[in-house]
């Protein structure tokens, strides 16, 4: 019984045929967690609904959705229509995060919802194992949401 019941749990994940193989899939979604967390404490600093949690499932979820058909040899032709399925999915949870108020000019979580937006981007480039382009973009990103509001303060 416990021979069969250990032959089936091996047969499950017999997806991952090597320790390389745990190895990449451990660095693309561990780096998309960081990634995302550190644009989310950004956010969440600062007082905003979509905190760490959000964005690093956001990051987490991008990264799985292109990992996955990754490595099971999705062409990349087939690659773009997964891609724009996830930037489509993630328009909508960003248009739930802008809030119209009463006057034209009162529109709050635009910046919450573009945050979630390139948080997502940073996530598919983890997943397709683009990890330098990946921190790179958070870099800049970290930048446009720290230190550009200061530089826009300045100047008022």
């Amino acid at each position: 019984m416990w021979d069969t019941i250990l032959e089936t749990l091996r047969a499950e994940f017999s997806d991952v045929p090597d320790a390389e193989q745990v190895t990449r899939i451990l660095t693309r979604l561990l780096l998309a967690a960081v990634l995302g967390g550190l644009l989310g404490y950004e956010r969440e600093s600062k007082g905003k609904a979509a905190g760490i949690r959000t964005h690093m499932l956001v990051a987490l979820g991008a990264a799985m959705f292109v990992l996955v058909p990754e490595l099971d040899g999705m062409q990349v032709a087939d690659m773009s229509r997964v891609i724009q399925g996830i930037v489509t999915g993630i328009g909508f949870l960003g248009a739930g995060a802008i809030i119209k108020r009463a006057s034209e000019e009162d529109v709050q979580g635009l910046t919450t919802a573009a945050g979630i937006w390139m948080t997502a981007a940073i996530g598919v480039a983890c997943g397709l194992g683009r990890e330098t382009t990946a921190v790179l973009a958070a870099l800049l990103a970290l930048g446009v949401l720290a230190v550009v509001p200061h530089l826009v303060d300045r100047k008022r």
